[in-house]
Order: C-alpha cells, then structure tokens, then sequence
C-alpha cells in the first residue's frame, strides 16, 4: 500500500531544484477557517506558499445548491473545477494546509470518492515545510493550463443522513465522530449556531486532534493504531466518519489507512446537519 501522507523532506525531493516542479506533480493548498477562527486563506496563500502551489477551495469545488458547508460536489462540477486547476487522471497530487491536516485531508478524500487515489497528504502541512526550509513562493501564482478529469465515483465512501437514521436500526456500521470530547458529550456550544448538542446515538469519540502531534504531524502508525483501538474500531464493522462539517472526520479516515484498514465512509453533512434537525434522535 502506498502511504497516503508524505514527508516534507520527500516533497521537497520530489520537487527538486528551481525553479520548484515535477512534471506530472500538482501541489496543492486546501487551508481553510472554521467559523470563529482567525484567519484569511488567500491572503495567506498569497503571502507565502510551497513553490508552484495551486489553491484548491473546498467551498468552491462543493455543491453549489445544498445549504450545508462545502459537500461532495456532483462528479461533472468536481471535474470541471479540478480540471481548471490543471489537474487530469494522470496527475499525482500532494495537499497540504497551515492546520493539523483537516482541511487536507478533506481534499484528500473527494479525490478518493472520485476514484483518484493519486492523491497525498502532506505530514504537518505549512508548519512542516517551514521546519524542513523549504523554499518560499509569495505573490498570485499564474493560471495553470486545463486539464480533462474523468471522475469515476465511489458511492461506498460517502454518506447521507438516510444512511445514517437507517443505521440507527440496524447498527450495521459503526459511527466514530471526530469532534472534541467536550462537544460530543454536548459540554460546550457548537461552532455553528443553532445546532444542539450531543451526538448521533450510538456513535463513539475519536478526537481529530488526537491524531496528531504538537507539530501538527500524524501520530506514528502503532500510536494511530492504539488510539483506532480504543475507541473501539477493531475491523467487525463498517467504519462511517463524522464531525462538525465532514472535514476532521475525513483525519480518521486519513489515519485508518496509514494503520492499514478499510477506508470506510464518511457523513458528508456530520453534525451540520444531523445537530440542526430536530426530528432526529440525539445522546449527550
């Protein structure tokens, strides 16, 4: 299996000398702020970037008429608006953000429901390459030329929320939600307002956060695979990730991979959605 996340030494070899690139090789940025959090992503992408990045926007390259943040896009728009980005079947991809590798991990995913496994993730994202002195781009990069993706979509792994109520019967798959402990037991407010508080009945904790490290890098793989452990994900059921918006959610994904399992599915909508409807059961 090929490590779905990569070291800011081996991107930094990848790309070689200047002028910075690969042939074949697409960098891409994905950083992007929750609601309350400081921060401007393209004035940061602007200020400073891995060489020859390009700046994939997750509530761009989304489904324009669903009412919840950034979802899967229908395949025609996400291959239009990755093809802009000079992005085509053979290309290889590495993602990165200026976070713990949420937002990253979330582009990393809708290439994989699109049937792109090309796609890696950056270890410890900006941070990281800052640490290793990796060069520095500022200013708005060029438009890079077009390129023609054909998605090949994988149903499998993604989830709505008629997936989810008729899991409440069948308890078929196991639910792990990736929010803080304090918002999955419903001891501190949403970020979004107008959400309850709690979470889906019967689903376990799994903090994205605890996935990584005070660097922002991922866990070494036997850490990732004690902390999969126990929060009771041992390989018997099918795994469906959740979180506030469908983003750290897709982190466990991420790190289920490295530890050599099943990718699963994730609840595209997560709490957004299941937190705002009143006719659906919640536990705290």
């Amino acid at each position: 299996m090929t490590d779905p996340v990569i070291s800011a030494a081996a991107l930094l070899s990848a790309l070689g000398k200047p002028p910075f690139g690969r042939p074949g090789l697409v960098v891409l940025e994905s950083t992007k702020y929750l609601p309350g959090e400081p921060g401007n992503p393209a004035a940061e992408f602007a200020a400073g970037r891995i060489p020859g990045a390009r700046y994939f926007d997750v509530d761009l390259i989304a489904d324009a008429d669903s009412p919840l943040p950034h979802m899967l896009p229908a395949p025609g728009r996400f291959a239009r608006l990755v093809g802009r980005l000079g992005i085509g079947n053979g290309t290889d991809i590495v993602v990165y953000d200026r976070g713990p590798m949420y937002w990253a991990s979330r582009v990393w995913w809708m290439f994989a429901a699109m049937g792109h496994d090309r796609v890696r993730v950056l270890d410890g994202g900006w941070a990281a390459w800052r640490a290793a002195n990796g060069p520095v781009e500022t200013g708005m990069p060029a438009v890079p030329a077009a390129a023609t993706f054909l998605p090949s979509p994988r149903a499998s792994r993604v989830r709505g929320v008629g997936d989810l109520i008729a899991n409440l019967e069948t308890k078929a798959e196991l639910v792990v939600d990736a929010r803080a402990a304090a918002r999955f037991h419903a001891q501190a407010p949403e970020f979004r307002p107008g959400l309850r508080s709690g979470h889906i009945p019967g689903a376990v904790n799994l903090p994205g956060a605890s996935l990584v490290g005070p660097d922002k890098t991922m866990l070494p793989i036997p850490e990732l695979k004690a902390r999969i452990a126990a929060a009771g994900i041992d390989g018997t059921k099918q795994v469906v990730t959740s979180c506030g918006s469908g983003v750290s959610a897709t982190l466990i994904t991420l790190a289920m991979v490295r530890a050599g399992m099943a990718p699963g599915a994730v609840y595209d909508g997560s709490w957004t959605e299941w937190g705002a409807r009143h006719d659906l059961p919640i536990e705290t």
